[in-house]
This record gives structure tokens, sequence and C-alpha cells, in this order.
């Protein structure tokens, strides 16, 4: 199984995963005619896709699904509540999933997984190829991390994690208190210190990718995001390799598995 993030953050996030007989998109943030642009980096042709997942409802995860859905025939793959946010899916192919549940979609078994944010069911989303059995997680716009949580993400070869922010950063930059205290709160988003807990607690000898999604522009850079997590990950002696996604730019391939197991201790690349 590969893994491409096609942009992550506040403007638009979307991840496509492929084996030999499936692809899948874990959300479309991004319109149609930007999707397709990038989509042409991992020379996957947008009407090839099975299915599209969202995680919730929030236009960075969704300004493109209705449109590429009905452009190029795509399913989606929705909690009802999701579903129930977005009137322009009406008439569309729709799977609806429980929050807590898994579906089969193509090549890919879907375990969606609760998490606290500030949307109307929102979801995690364990990704497992049912040919190869490597597994992907890709979680994302969440404002902690539970015990239900943290044991779905058990024995993952690949984690997509947000590090939405730096503290510091969050408390001296330009937002308003009452945002400062949204994005730091329970249904918020996790910080840079989050993501390097959650993490950290996720490690064992077959995870060997691990990507930070969902960075701030505001808040937050790629440096300052791998650098805060990857101490933590060195700590706990992670030899794999950590990358911070883009907004802007696709990063990929990532292959999940034990065909992608590093050489080398801690790596840390930056996703432009």
């Amino acid at each position: 199984m590969k893994l491409w993030v096609l942009g992550s953050g506040s403007s638009g996030n979307a991840v496509l995963l492929e084996t030999a007989r499936s692809r899948i998109l874990v959300d479309a943030g991004f319109a149609p005619r930007v999707l397709k642009r990038r989509l042409a980096v991992a020379d996957v042709p947008p009407e090839s896709i099975d299915a599209v997942v969202v995680t919730h409802e929030h236009t960075d995860h969704v300004k493109g699904v209705a449109a590429a859905a009905r452009k190029w025939g795509w399913t989606i793959v929705s909690t009802a509540g999701t579903r129930m946010m977005c009137p322009d899916w009406a008439e569309l192919r729709t799977i609806l999933t429980p929050r807590k549940s898994s579906v089969v979609v193509g090549d890919f078994h879907l375990e969606t997984v609760p998490v606290s944010h500030d949307a109307n069911e929102p979801m995690a989303v364990i990704v497992t190829s049912i040919g190869e059995g490597s597994r992907a997680g890709i979680v994302y716009d969440l404002g902690h991390v539970t015990e239900s949580l943290l044991r779905a993400l058990d024995k993952l070869d690949l984690l997509v994690i947000e590090a939405n922010h730096d503290e510091g950063m969050l408390r001296a930059g330009p937002y308003p208190p009452s945002l400062q205290a949204r994005i730091r709160g329970k249904f918020g988003h996790l910080s840079n210190r989050d993501a390097a807990q959650a993490a950290s607690q996720s490690i064992h000898s077959g995870l060997n990718n691990i990507v930070l999604a969902h960075l701030s522009e505001k808040n937050n850079t790629p440096r300052t995001a791998l650098g805060t997590v990857g101490d933590s990950l060195r700590r706990a002696r992670f030899k794999g390799r950590l990358t911070a996604a883009s907004q802007d730019n696709v990063i990929g391939p990532i292959c999940v598995g034990s065909a992608s197991v590093p050489a080398a201790p801690l790596q840390l690349a930056l996703g432009i």
C-alpha cells in the first residue's frame, strides 16, 4: 500500500491511499481542478478512485467532495452526522457508517473511530489493505487523544497525525483569545506536544513512518513541529521516518508496510 498527502492544513486536506487493485481518498478539501492537478503528481487519474472517506464536514475537508463525486463517480463514505451537514451530497452514492464501525471498500478495510472536534460526528480512519495486511491511521482535527483512539492506533505501519500548533506560538500569535481557546480546547486541535505524546505511545517495531499533518500557517512551522515531535520520538527509540506534510505540495509516495522500513535511526523530512 502507498500513501500520498495531497495537501494538509487549514486551507485543504486530502490523503490518497492505493494498492494494486484499489484507490481511495481520505477527505477532499480542494476544488476538483486542484485535486486533479495534485493527483497527476501521483500519476493517478481521478476517475480511478473508488471512494472518498470524509472525516467531518468542515470546508477544508469537504470542499471538493460533491463536485468531484459527481464528475468522477466517486462513492462517499461518511457518518450520518457528517452527511446531514452536507446537503449538496443529495442523490450522490453514499455509504453511511457509525463513528465506531468498519466497512470494506475495494481492497481496503476501513475502521472508523470517534474523535473530539467541533463538528457533527467527526472520526479518525484506520485503513488496512486486505491483500497486504498493511495498516495506516489518519488522525487529524481533534482536541485530545482518548484511550479508545490510542487502542485503535496499535500496530500501525504508518501514522498520519495532526500537529496543529506550537503552544507558545499560539499564545503569542495573531488570533484573539476566543479563537485561541477553541484551538487548544477539548474539541479543537492537537498541539505539537500532544502529537508527540500520542505518536510516542503508538510506537512498536512495525511503525516506520509518521507524518505530521494539519500544521497551522500562523501558529506553527514544519521545523518547529519536527523538532518537538522528533525529540520525543528519539527518547522513545523510534527508528523510522518523520515527515511534515505541506499545505501546498504533494508528499509521497510513502510505502506502507515492511518494505518501507528505513535502514537508519529517526529521519526527519520537511514536506516541501
